[in-house]
């Protein structure tokens, strides 16, 4: 996927208006997260840092805005046969507690090496685990075999306009929170995450610098944004499991939206962890 053909082609998939109508779906809802900061850490830095701290959202991450935004916009015949995901963890426990909240099941495939708190997460709000390889050409084979048993609908963990969209509302938040932040650095994955943050940030204030975060073992980002199309690896290098997801043609199109997006992508070492 040539990310210039797809920008020519003005093929994005959420912007301002869609987040901020995310935002009023799924508000009683969610947590509006707190930011928190460290004279600590601002010493450290030489400026001044803030963290939204999503890991106080329900279900522990970010992901439950997108899975609540993608799983409260369906109607009550979409929603009937439940959805169906494949995720490493957050993805999926998040599908699960917006399912569950729906009151649809949620299946949920999950490569076999995911961590076992993860899993856990999954089974106790709800969703039916069903095992599949670690490649993500594995995943997304059992997921469409689901699809087709089920009738369920797919809700992507972040190729999917649904998704950026409730993402980007921590944008609105944050923004309404510390009006003066100027950066905002984002981790990438899949892209759902960065793309939803740097739609809203930058439709809100155009100057703010968007800069990229991802583990030097799992570098496609950089790499895609280099080369001006998707790059997969033939194997990630990182303990971050959230972080070894590929860009979809949705999030690369939202991401090289710009040049003026993504300024710039820091690749930091995060190598598996090691025993003695």
């Amino acid at each position: 996927m040539e990310v210039t053909n797809k920008l020519e082609s003005g093929n994005y998939a959420a912007d301002l208006s869609s987040i901020k109508e995310a935002q009023e779906r799924i508000n009683s809802v969610i947590h509006k997260t707190p930011v928190l900061t460290s004279e600590t850490l601002n010493s450290i830095a030489g400026r001044k840092l803030f963290f939204k701290c999503e890991c106080f959202q329900k279900g522990g991450a970010f992901k439950f805005r997108g899975a609540c935004n993608a799983i409260f916009s369906l109607k009550d015949e979409q929603a009937a046969n439940g959805v169906v995901t494949h995720s490493s963890g957050n993805h999926a426990a998040a599908v699960s507690l917006a399912a569950k909240l729906r009151g649809i099941p949620a299946y949920i495939v999950i490569p076999k090496n995911a961590p076992k708190c993860k899993v856990e997460n999954v089974r106790r709000y709800g969703g039916n685990v069903i095992w599949s390889e670690a490649t993500m050409k594995s995943r997304e084979s059992v997921a469409q075999n689901v699809l087709q048993e089920t009738g369920a609908v797919l809700v992507h963990p972040f190729n999917d306009g649904r998704i950026i969209s409730g993402q980007g509302t921590i944008s609105l938040e944050l923004l309404e929170q510390i009006p003066e932040i100027d950066t905002i650095i984002v981790p990438i994955s899949g892209g759902g995450l960065i793309s939803g943050v740097a739609l809203a940030a930058k439709s809100i204030n155009p100057k703010i610098r968007i800069l990229a975060a991802e583990p030097r073992g799992a570098n496609d980002a950089a790499l895609s944004m280099a080369a001006g199309k998707i790059v997969t690896l033939p194997q990630t290098d990182t303990i971050a499991d959230g972080l070894r997801a590929f860009l979809g043609d949705l999030t690369c199109v939202n991401i090289a939206q710009a040049s003026v997006m993504v300024e710039h992508v820091i690749v930091k070492a995060l190598s598996p962890r090691t025993t003695s």
